[in-house]
């Protein structure tokens, strides 16, 4: 698998947190520049009132230059302590007073002779603060004013305070740098984590990637570690479900290609021979029909053959619909021994049971119950020891009917027990015990009883008895 599912799972992470940050550091910076203009201009706005106070509160008011000089002494302080600048304006706005230390000694600075626009200190008031360079400076500064009143309430002049907003950006530049200094280590961190995490969830990817690749080569050997309990973790274990089911059919493709070919060629090999012989004359001319009939017998046998195969792919197919109608079980059971009557005869087979039988009416595809019936009292006579007995049982059971069918004899032994419904299997590894089997009559048994919704089971011990059972709903 290429890394592109990791490249673009960790870039849009780290992205995404970057950004995160990023927004963060915004928001923190608007909060926190709110907050200091906020202190600025009420930090202004009391020295402005703190003069203003003075003024109305002072008999001689600000004709006397002892008065301005208390004033400046007053305004000087507020300035060094608040870290500010401010200064008197009559009602024309001619800066009167200053803060400098050259007003203090002269009564006069370079300020005095400068007016501000009546018009930007009465916007100023009315905003109860603003940004402007007030018209005498060459840089933005937060500016607040207070109106300076006579003992009648009159307005006489203006207080106005100012602070260089230069200041603060610097400070803010100054934050800038060491939130993103601070934030170096844990993004370092971060992202560290972050690849790790994401390559660990992203690995198994890879592996099923691969392990699918290498499945569609034929090979169904790999398999995903489940390292988790999520939703991967799930994805894994569903994805090995699915590997062992794929190499089970696997198996099961290729079983079924090589059984088919052996039942194919044994037969075929026979009737080659015998017509061969027939042929080059080494069969004499008076064991010709002997030899004639054992080909018809094979032909049959193939034919037999395919048509089960067909009878089993059209049973298991998704198209297959069961044609059920209401019967007498019992009867078709009886049916099925007279038909095998003579085989039963030659064999001396003694039959029990059958005048036990109670009737007991079934909806299901009928034709299809009477080959699985068939089928079992076939394997059972033709695997009952000459002079034995099979038995047969029915009973009712829970809504549904338990018939079983057991006869003496050989039977089966434990190592090929769990393997007798599988097609196309015979306990007698020769495969020439019985000539006239297909291999395919349990397996086809077995799979109409589950599409009926039954079950189907064997029992056996070696050299006694073999028990075929199987359950079918009446489904009335």
């Amino acid at each position: 698998m290429k890394r592109k599912l990791f490249i673009k799972y960790f870039l849009a992470t780290g992205i995404v947190v970057i950004a995160c940050l990023t927004l963060m550091m915004m928001i923190m910076t608007v909060v926190y520049s709110k907050y200091i203009s906020d202190s600025k201009y009420q930090t202004l706005r009391r020295s402005c009132n703190s003069v203003a106070e003075y003024y109305e509160k002072e008999p001689e008011g600000i004709t006397t230059f002892s008065a301005r000089k208390k004033v400046h002494f007053i305004i000087n302080n507020l300035s060094h302590v608040s870290e500010n600048n401010m200064f008197i304006t009559d009602t024309n706005g001619y800066i009167t007073i200053c803060d400098c230390d050259e007003w203090f000694h002269n009564g006069r600075c370079e300020h005095t002779a400068t007016a501000i626009s009546t018009k930007t200190l009465e916007s100023t008031k009315k905003s109860g603060g603003q940004i402007t360079d007030l018209g005498i400076y060459s840089d933005q500064r937060y500016a607040v004013t207070a109106d300076i009143k006579d003992s009648d309430g009159l307005v006489v002049g203006t207080v106005v305070a100012t602070c260089p907003i230069s200041g603060l950006s610097a400070m803010f530049e100054s934050i800038g740098r060491i939130y993103i200094f601070s934030a170096i280590v844990p993004l370092l961190l971060l992202f560290v984590a972050l690849y790790i995490i994401t390559n660990r969830m992203t690995k198994p990817l890879k592996l099923m990637s691969n392990a699918a690749k290498a499945m569609a080569k034929g090979d169904f050997s790999s398999r995903i570690p489940v390292t988790s309990n999520d939703e991967i973790g799930d994805l894994a274990a569903s994805f090995n479900d699915m590997t062992d089911s794929l190499s089970r059919l696997e198996s099961m493709r290729k079983s079924f290609i090589a059984d088919v070919s052996h039942e194919l060629k044994t037969p075929m090999t026979t009737i080659g021979g015998f017509i061969d012989g027939i042929i080059d004359g080494t069969i004499d001319e008076s064991k010709e029909k002997h030899y004639l009939m054992l080909v018809s017998e094979e032909i049959k046998r193939l034919s037999r053959m395919v048509n089960s195969m067909l009878n089993i792919a059209r049973i298991e197919s998704e198209e297959f619909v069961l044609k059920p109608s209401k019967f007498d079980f019992k009867e078709t059971v009886l049916n099925v021994v007279l038909s095998q009557e003579q085989r039963i005869e030659a064999g001396n087979i003694d039959i029990v049971g059958l005048d036990l039988f109670n009737s007991i009416t079934v909806n299901a595809d009928k034709d299809l119950i009477h080959r699985v019936v068939y089928n079992l009292v076939d394997n059972a006579i033709k695997f009952t020891d000459n002079g034995g007995s099979i038995t047969f049982k029915l009973k009712f059971d829970s809504n549904q009917l338990v018939f079983s069918i057991s006869n003496t004899g050989k039977g089966i032994s434990s190592k090929d027990l769990p393997y007798v419904f599988e097609r196309f299997y015979k306990s007698d590894k020769s495969r020439s015990a019985n000539k006239n089997s297909t291999g395919l009559g349990l397996y086809m048994a077995k799979t109409i009883i589950k599409k009926h919704g039954g079950s189907i089971s064997v029992k056996s011990k070696e050299n006694e008895l073999t028990t075929f059972s199987f359950t079918l709903p009446i489904g009335l």
